[in-house]
C-alpha cells in the first residue's frame, strides 16, 4: 500500500484551551513552549479565533492582537491558523463588510496564514466576504462545513454546501463536528463521498465528547481524509479533541504515519500539565452527559450552560424538562446546528418556555433576529405559527444579512476616539465595544484594573501560588475541624479561615443571604410591583457604553417599554415591562 502520511493540526492553544479550560490560558503560559511546538512538524497550529479574542479582552485583560504577534515571533516555521465565524468574525453577531475586510487583512498581517472559515447555519452567503478578504490577503482559505443531524442535514446537503464553497475559491475543505454527533459509519461514508467529488485537501475536526472521536478519525483515514485536528494530552478528551500522542502512536509504522516526534510531544505535554496544575484547570474526562449527547443530540457544553442558568434561578430540578424542550424548539426553528451562537439562542428559548409555563410567550431579541433571517437562512423552514408569533406582521428578509448593514469602521473610530491609538484598537471596539473600552481605559491608566501583557520582567511579576494546590488545601480544610490554616510557598503567605457558620448551619445560611444583598423594599400605600428578569445574567442599564439609561427612578413607564439589557449565555436580551407605573427603585 502506498504511504499517505496524515497531517496534524494542533489545536491545543485555541480549541483545546477554549473547550476544556474556557480559553483561560494566558499569553505568559503559552510563549515559553512555542519554539518546541514549532519544531514538531505539525501541518499548522491553531492559535486564534473562536472565543480566544473575547476571553483575552474580557477575562484575561490582554490584548489579543499582541498575543498573536508574540506567537508569530516564536513560530516562524509552522503555519498559524485561526477559526473565523464567517460574517460574525470572532464575535456573536454579523458585522459590516468593511469591518470584515479590515479584520481579516490585519489578522493576516499579524501572523495568520490559514483562515478556517465557517458559518453556524452553513449559509454560504455568510462566507463570501470573509473568503474574499482572506484571498486578497494571500492567505490559505479552508472552508468548514458544520456537521449536525436533522431531517434537512442529509449527505446531499453537505455535498451541495461543499460544491458552493469550492466555487467560491477555497483552498481546502473541512468537516467540523463541533457537537460530536458523527458516528464511525457516517464518518466513513461522508468522507468517502467528499473525496469522490472533490480533489481539494480534506480535513476532519472532531470533539471527544461522546467517546467516538478516535474511532471516527481512524475511519476517516481509511476513507481518504488528509488531515485531522488533535491536542496535547493535558488539554485532550472531554469537550476537547483527541490527544495527538495517541493518534501518532496508533498510526506509527503504518502507511499513515504522522512522523511526529513522540518524545518531543511528551515534553510539550509535561509543560502543559505543569500549567494545568498551576492554574487549577480540570482534566478532560468523559461524563454521562457527554455520552448521552449522541442520543439527545445536545452538546455536553450546552447542557453545562443550561445547568448553570437553571441553578441560578433555583430551577435545576427542571433540567429534564428543558432538555426535552430543546429538540422541539430546534425543530420549530428550522433545525439550526447547536453551536455558538445558535445553541445559546435555542437553549435560552427552551428555558424561557419551561420557566414561564407558556411556550414562546417570552422571546429574546436574538431569537427574533434569527427568525427574521438576520443570522442567515435557517437550514429548514421555521414553523409558520412560530414565525407569526415572533415576527407578528413582519416578514423574514430574503437577502444576505450583511447587505443591510452600513459600513461601521469609521463610526466606531469616532465613538472610541483617542482611546484607540491604532486600527487594531478600533477593530476590537467594533467587535466588543464595552470590553474594549474597559480594557483600553485600564491600559491608559484611566480606570483601575489588572492589565496583563505577554511578557513581564521577573522583578515585576507578582508572587503566585498554584491554584490547584490551594483548592486541594481548601477541600482538606472543609473536611476537617480546623478553623484556620496558613499556607506558605516561597515569598507568598496565605491565611485560610472558615466562615463563622459552616455551610449547613443556620448561621452560615444567614451569612449567605446577607451576602446576596437582597433588599426588602418598604411598601407604601399601594403595593409595589417588581419586574423580574426571566433569565439570570449580567445587568446593563444602557444599550451601549455612551447611551443613556433605558429608565431612571421617577420615570413613568408603559407596558412594552424596554427597562434594561441582560446578557445571558452570550446573548443580549432586552427586558420589557409587562406593567405600567412609576419606577421607584432599580
Amino acid at each position: 500500500m502506498k504511504n499517505r502520511p496524515i497531517k496534524i493540526t494542533d489545536t491545543t492553544l485555541r480549541d483545546g484551551n477554549q473547550s476544556l479550560w474556557l480559553a483561560r490560558l494566558r499569553t505568559e503560559d503559552i510563549l515559553p513552549i512555542l519554539p518546541q511546538m514549532d519544531q514538531i512538524g505539525f501541518s499548522s497550529i491553531e492559535v486564534w479565533g473562536g472565543a480566544i479574542f473575547d476571553a483575552c479582552l474580557t477575562f484575561l485583560k490582554e490584548d489579543p492582537w499582541q498575543r498573536l504577534r508574540a506567537i508569530k515571533e516564536r513560530v516562524p516555521k509552522t503555519p498559524l491558523q485561526m477559526l473565523l465565524r464567517g460574517q460574525n468574525l470572532v464575535g456573536y453577531r454579523h458585522y459590516s463588510d468593511d469591518v470584515v475586510h479590515k479584520f481579516v487583512k490585519l489578522a493576516a498581517k499579524n501572523g495568520i496564514d490559514i483562515f478556517r472559515i465557517f458559518d453556524p447555519l452553513n449559509d454560504v452567503r455568510n462566507f463570501r466576504t470573509a473568503i474574499e478578504a482572506a484571498k486578497e490577503a494571500g492567505a490559505h482559505v479552508q472552508g468548514a462545513v458544520v456537521y449536525t443531524i436533522s431531517p434537512v442535514h442529509t449527505l446531499e446537503h453537505y455535498l451541495e454546501i461543499a460544491h458552493q464553497l469550492v466555487d467560491m475559491g477555497i483552498d481546502s475543505l473541512c468537516i467540523k463536528d463541533r457537537t460530536a454527533l458523527l458516528s464511525p459509519s457516517r464518518t466513513h461514508s461522508l468522507i468517502q463521498e467528499l473525496k469522490k467529488n472533490f480533489s481539494l485537501p480534506l480535513q476532519l475536526h472532531c470533539h471527544y465528547a461522546g467517546g467516538l472521536a478516535l474511532i471516527n478519525y481512524l475511519k476517516a483515514i481509511e476513507a481518504g481524509v488528509d488531515a485531522i485536528d488533535t491536542v496535547s494530552i493535558p488539554l485532550a478528551s472531554g469537550n476537547s479533541q483527541p490527544p495527538t500522542e495517541m493518534i501518532a502512536t496508533a498510526l506509527k509504522d503504518t502507511p499513515y504515519d504522522t512522523h511526529l516526534d513522540l518524545e518531543r510531544l511528551y515534553e510539550i505535554a509535561e509543560y502543559f500539565e505543569e500549567i494545568r496544575i498551576k492554574r487549577g484547570f480540570e482534566r478532560g474526562s468523559a461524563t454521562v452527559i457527554q455520552m448521552k449527547q449522541l442520543s439527545q443530540q445536545i452538546p455536553g457544553r450546552m447542557i453545562s450552560n443550561l445547568q448553570a442558568q437553571l441553578k441560578e434561578k433555583d430551577a435545576l430540578s427542571r433540567l429534564e424538562e428543558v432538555l426535552e424542550e430543546i429538540p422541539k424548539v430546534r425543530a420549530e426553528a428550522g433545525f439550526p446546528p447547536l453551536i455558538t451562537p445558535l445553541s445559546q439562542i435555542i437553549g435560552t428559548q427552551a428555558i424561557l418556555n419551561v420557566l414561564t409555563g407558556k411556550r414562546w410567550s417570552v422571546v429574546p431579541d436574538e431569537m427574533k433576529s434569527y427568525v427574521k433571517g438576520l443570522y442567515g437562512r435557517p437550514p429548514g423552514p421555521v414553523a409558520e405559527d412560530i414565525q407569526k408569533k415572533v415576527l407578528e406582521d413582519e416578514k423574514p428578509i430574503d437577502c444576505r444579512p450583511a447587505d443591510l448593514l452600513p459600513d461601521f469602521y469609521d463610526v466606531a473610530s469616532q465613538e472610541i476616539g483617542d482611546l484607540a491609538v491604532c486600527s487594531k484598537d478600533v477593530l476590537s471596539y467594533c467587535l466588543f465595544p464595552q470590553a474594549t473600552r474597559s480594557f483600553l481605559e485600564s491600559k491608559r491608566g484611566i480606570r483601575e484594573s489588572t492589565f496583563s501583557s505577554p511578557e513581564l520582567a521577573e522583578e515585576d511579576k507578582e508572587p503566585q501560588m498554584d491554584l490547584g494546590r490551594i483548592r486541594e488545601v481548601i477541600k482538606l480544610m472543609e473536611n476537617s475541624n480546623l478553623a484556620e490554616m496558613i499556607v506558605e510557598e516561597g515569598d507568598l503567605r496565605i491565611t485560610l479561615r472558615k466562615s463563622p457558620g459552616s455551610p449547613g448551619t443556620r448561621e452560615g445560611s444567614q451569612v449567605r443571604e446577607a451576602e446576596r444583598g437582597e433588599k426588602k423594599v418598604p411598601l407604601g400605600e399601594e403595593e409595589l410591583q417588581k419586574v423580574i428578569s426571566p433569565m439570570v445574567g449580567t445587568f446593563y442599564r444602557t444599550s451601549a457604553a455612551e447611551q443613556p439609561p433605558f429608565v431612571e427612578v421617577g420615570d413613568i413607564i408603559e407596558v412594552g417599554q424596554p427597562l434594561c439589557m441582560v446578557e445571558a449565555m452570550k446573548l443580549m436580551n432586552e427586558i420589557i415591562s409587562d406593567i405600567e407605573g412609576e419606577v421607584v427603585e432599580i
